[in-house]
């Protein structure tokens, strides 16, 4: 996969066949336009492209507002769309300027006069320009007059449940990792460099590793805890973890605590970077009356997590 951050710099493609959109997530929908993108490459004798922005155009046109949390960050989309085999990735900042061309401007302008597009494939609820006026009907009427074709791909279901990247963000906020996961197609991944913690975890036998340096606008899900895979410089693992603000432990005011205890480890993680994939949710936070009803919680905690994880591999 090329990967482009000028539009002029990828005049000369061979017949690109292009979708575009911000592919947050890169989901089961996304997939299916990006196998079909690569089907009609192959077909037309031409190349796959995806034209996309970053940052995402929500934190450019609304930047007081951080409400928005990506699925992804900018390296994990990256890996995502290499593995679907796209031939072209064209990345470039989204700015207001952009945001007020007009759509037929757009097409006739960028996606004819400058990347000269053979195919567009688009969802079929694909708005671009200004005010989000230009749709499928505008883009079929200016093919035929630019002569570019134009194929719709149908909005895509998993268990009768249309693929969203708003609806997997839901999900996520609500701790169901489960569908988010089935929407997304893999397991939703957390990823962080591990920093020293106050070693609580460890006088209840539940060693853990406190994630810091996530990505700020890396979407968390809810409070609760996860069954998760986790990737080690040593190889892979699984473990649980902990996402909340510890709400039993005196200094529970405030701060959001992310920790993951990795089974049957005997080892130091400080300063280690580690990727997680969250399985499953095994239950919300909660407050107990004092360490030991913690410490008989976690047993069992431990033993539903452990019986995901055996299910799941």
């Amino acid at each position: 996969m090329r990967i482009h951050t000028e539009i002029t710099a990828v005049q000369g493609v061979k017949r690109p066949v292009l979708t575009t959109g911000t592919f947050d997530g890169v989901h089961h929908g996304h997939r299916t336009i990006l196998r079909r993108l690569t089907e009609i490459a192959r077909k037309v004798d031409g190349e796959s492209m995806l034209f996309t922005f970053h940052p995402h155009p929500r934190q450019v046109l609304f930047p007081g507002d951080d409400a928005l949390k990506l699925l992804c960050t900018y390296e994990e989309k990256l890996a995502l769309l290499e593995a679907t085999g796209l031939d072209h990735l064209l990345v470039i900042p989204f700015s207001r300027d952009f945001s007020r061309m007009r759509a037929a401007d757009y097409v006739h302008e960028v996606l004819v006069g400058t990347i000269g597009v053979h195919t567009m494939v688009v969802g079929y609820d694909h708005r671009f320009g200004r005010n989000r006026e230009g749709d499928l009907k505008l883009l079929r009427r200016m093919g035929g007059e630019l002569d570019f074709r134009v194929e719709e791909i149908a909005a895509q279901e998993v268990d009768h449940v249309r693929v969203s990247s708003t609806k997997i963000r839901h999900a996520l906020l609500e701790g169901d990792v489960r569908t988010a996961n089935e929407l997304l197609g893999y397991a939703y991944g957390l990823k962080g460099v591990v920093v020293k913690g106050d070693r609580i975890g460890r006088t209840l036998g539940y060693p853990t590793a406190n994630l810091g340096m996530l990505d700020p606008d890396k979407l968390v899900p809810a409070d609760g805890i996860y069954a998760v895979t986790v990737h080690l410089s040593s190889g892979p693992a699984t473990g649980m973890l902990y996402i909340g603000h510890r709400p039993t432990l005196s200094d529970g005011q405030g701060h959001r605590s992310i920790e993951v205890h990795v089974f049957d480890l005997d080892r130091e993680l400080y300063g280690e970077t580690l990727s997680l994939r969250l399985v499953d949710r095994i239950r919300g936070d909660m407050r107990f009356e004092g360490l030991e009803q913690m410490k008989e919680q976690m047993d069992k905690d431990s033993w539903a997590a452990r019986r995901v994880l055996a299910a799941h591999a």
